[in-house]
């Protein structure tokens, strides 16, 4: 088999049939199945795939265990040669999955790739970006970062002036959609749970850079994401309220503890 597709639902029913059904018809000259992992959403998700794709995999884990652990019960129930990624508010564009599966084939260096994510406008969303520092978070949730040499430090970190239309080795790329070579995955391992919500991508993407494997952004393959930087927005009213905000800050120390006295930079 070709490639494994794993999306990961909680309480997002609408959005995984949409996925589900625009996979389908934007993906025809691959062997591939489907795997919905929900984390105990209780939103009828079982009901609604039975009905409109039968043939597509449900694992229920029974709680909500969260983006990593939640892919990871996903991914360990998977048989294809590439492992994709896919979260339910991404839509497919232009054969998009089969471009990337060639890409992984023509680049065995290649042991993760996500590919070009634009806005419902059209517009270019940032998806690919540098690791990130200590220093490069104060900057993006404090006043700090309206200042000039904060503001060139991010801009360097997003990548805004990188030519989003040409792939590249890129440190990391969003976890909205990312394909993994199966054969590197053995060896680098699985996501890390004890990530809860967020870095768990970037955590990966550096560990296979470790691991000697190259991480790229793919341009030509497109799709759009409905991405809402919900943590982020005010984050010092809601630092003790936004639930969000908090696993991101928890995720960030835990990244950062881990990588302790490691280079910043893995990437070769």
């Amino acid at each position: 088999m070709d490639l494994s597709i794993i999306i990961l639902n909680y309480k997002t029913t609408g959005l995984v049939k949409q996925c589900v059904r625009n996979v389908k018809v934007a993906t025809a000259s691959l062997d591939y199945e489907i795997i919905v992992v929900d984390n105990g959403s209780g939103d009828g998700i079982e009901k609604m795939l039975k009905a409109n794709f039968p043939e597509v995999k449900f694992i229920q884990t029974g709680k909500n265990l969260g983006f990593a652990a939640g892919n990871n019960v996903g991914i360990k129930q998977s048989t294809g040669k590439y492992v994709m990624l896919l979260t339910p508010d991404v839509t497919v564009l232009n054969h998009s999955i089969e471009k990337m599966v060639n890409f992984m084939d023509q680049n065995l260096e290649v042991g993760l790739a996500g590919p070009k994510l634009i806005n419902p406008d059209g517009s270019y969303q940032i998806s690919c970006r540098t690791f990130q520092t200590p220093k490069l978070v104060l900057y993006r949730r404090t006043p700090l970062g309206k200042l000039p040499f904060a503001k060139k430090d991010l801009d360097k970190h997003l990548m805004k002036n990188f030519d989003h239309d040409s792939s590249k080795e890129v440190d990391w790329v969003m976890g909205a959609c990312m394909i993994v070579r199966r054969e590197a995955m053995n060896q680098v391992g699985l996501l890390d749970e004890r990530f809860f919500f967020y870095v768990e991508d970037m955590d990966w993407c550096r560990r296979f850079w470790m691991a000697n494997y190259k991480v790229f952004y793919i341009a030509d393959a497109e799709m759009v994401h409905l991405y809402e930087r919900a943590s982020a927005n005010d984050p010092w009213r809601f630092l003790m309220f936004n639930k969000l905000t908090r696993w991101h800050i928890a995720s960030g120390i835990k990244y950062f503890a881990k990588y302790l006295g490691v280079k910043d930079h893995a990437r070769k």
